[in-house]
């Protein structure tokens, strides 16, 4: 009997931990769509509302506090990540570039558009192929050459 307790209370806690997360995903989520009114946790009182010109004119950094630098990262990038799996895998989709590198795809939607315009990649149907890839032209284009890749009925595919 006492194991059936143990066994239950452990099933709750981490069921309540997985429920935690979710909630402040949520809250993420919502304070993205509405603003965040709310000042963050280890945040000074007056950092809820605009910033104030002394803040902006005094950067951390320069007023002797630690933290990391400021502005873009140098390499390592989210689209440089997306570009070496272009190269690696030719026809592969931002669904599938997004679980490799383990971010969202919304993303990806905004970063791939930007590759292709800088004329790095090129989109064929669903997926992408390195610009000046020989493969591509042999390739099917559109929804055909991915309906085995992505595990689609022939019903399906046909409704296109």
């Amino acid at each position: 009997m006492s194991d059936y307790i143990e066994t239950t209370v452990r099933d709750i806690d981490s069921r309540l931990h997985e429920l935690r997360e979710e909630v402040a995903r949520l809250q993420a989520a919502r304070a993205a769509l509405i603003g965040n009114a709310k000042r963050g946790p280890g945040r000074p009182r007056a950092s809820a509302g605009p910033a104030t010109e002394v803040a902006t004119a005094t950067p951390a950094r320069k007023r002797g506090r630690p933290g990391r630098p400021r502005g873009r990262r140098t390499g390592g990038t989210r689209s440089s990540q997306a570009l070496e799996l272009v190269r690696q895998r030719p026809g592969i989709t931002i669904p599938q570039i997004a679980e490799a590198i383990k971010i969202e795809p919304n993303y990806l939607y905004r970063v791939m558009p930007k590759l292709v315009s800088d004329g790095l990649i090129v989109r064929d149907g669903l997926g992408y192929h390195p610009a000046g890839d020989p493969t591509q032209e042999t390739e099917p284009s559109g929804a055909e050459g991915h309906e085995q890749e992505l595990g689609e009925t022939s019903d399906i595919a046909a409704a296109r």
